[in-house]
């Protein structure tokens, strides 16, 4: 089966049994999900991670994209290309029939084979691209941009947890590649990130049936890094800090997410979460996580572009302003 090259660029690939990384010049928006063996084989993939389904993938880009032959030589985008109102391009692909080339920096990093998605982040947070993807053979691409995505999202909506379980898995591996590397970048807190606003909270607890709220005081811990992960917590008072190993990750106050990661892919906890300031969370668990995003597209593209700027955060903070 053929892994989900979520790519555009970056210092980690993963698949269903296996995971690697590329050097650290290579690091942007970490897009690709296919392994190159024998490299950090002491860090493993967690084992209930997503598996990714071509069939699936190609259903989703049917539904809505756009067919293209591209002819060899050509390039799909190019890195760093600055967008202008009259020449956007936030078009994703799925590659149907031959061979894309990925380069950074004119250095080959990665070969995209038929059945795998590639360039999706400009599509998920509309940035700029960081690599650069060219036809080695002649094409076939389905091609998705931003208004089509999210019309496929609107029909198929559980595809978005796909797309999520595998961003989770390549930043559990980016974190602890960072981590035992000491390559974290020192300004990754330097702001919060709303992903959804009061009204859109409210809509939320009222599908959920008004539970009631958890309660905090600062400095209390509410999650440890390496536990089970039940829950999902989204801020309804105060601000809470995520820390991993000293280093303070992001700090996530009312109209942001948490604690997703581990009850997407069933897997422990990667950062520990204390109550900055005295905090009320709702609380979500897998199960009504699963129903939201299949019954609200909006919610799941939410949490899409929320884990897309945190790979972007891990890796080039200059991208995830």
């Amino acid at each position: 089966m053929a892994a989900f090259a979520l790519a555009e660029a970056g210092s980690v690939k993963i698949a269903a049994n296996s995971a690697a990384f590329y050097p650290p010049e290579f690091a942007s928006t970490l897009e690709f999900t296919r392994p190159v063996p024998g490299a950090f084989p002491e860090i493993s993939k967690p084992s209930q991670s997503p598996i990714y389904d071509p069939a699936a993938a190609r259903a989703f880009f049917e539904a809505a994209g756009t067919p293209e032959d591209v002819a060899a030589g050509k390039s799909f985008f190019v890195e760093k290309q600055q967008r202008s109102f009259f020449s956007s391009d936030d078009r994703m692909y799925l590659l149907v029939e031959g061979s894309v080339s990925l380069t950074v920096g004119g250095k080959s990093i990665d070969t995209v084979k038929p059945g795998e998605v590639f360039g999706e982040m400009a599509t998920i947070t509309n940035s700029t691209r960081s690599a650069t993807a060219t036809a080695k053979t002649a094409c076939r691409v389905i091609t998705l941009n931003g208004k089509q995505f999210q019309k496929a999202i609107q029909k198929t909506p559980g595809f978005a947890l796909m797309l999520m379980g595998i961003m989770i898995g390549r930043l559990r591996l980016t974190l602890a590649r960072a981590t035992m590397q000491k390559l974290l970048p020192e300004n990754l807190a330097s702001s919060e990130r709303c992903v959804f606003d009061e009204k859109t909270l409210d809509a939320i607890t009222d599908e959920l049936g008004n539970p009631a709220l958890m309660r905090f005081m600062p400095e209390q811990p509410i999650m440890t890094a390496g536990e089970p992960g039940a829950l999902m917590y989204m801020p309804r008072e105060g601000r809470v800090a995520i820390v991993a190993n000293g280093i303070t990750l992001e700090h996530v106050g009312v109209g942001g997410v948490f604690g997703e990661m581990a009850l997407l892919d069933r897997s422990t906890r990667v950062a520990d979460a204390v109550a900055e300031t005295e905090c009320a969370l709702l609380t979500v668990n897998r199960q009504q996580l699963t129903e939201l995003v299949q019954s609200n597209p909006a919610f799941g593209l939410s949490l899409l572009k929320l884990l897309a700027q945190r790979l972007q955060a891990v890796t080039n903070p200059s991208l995830s302003s």
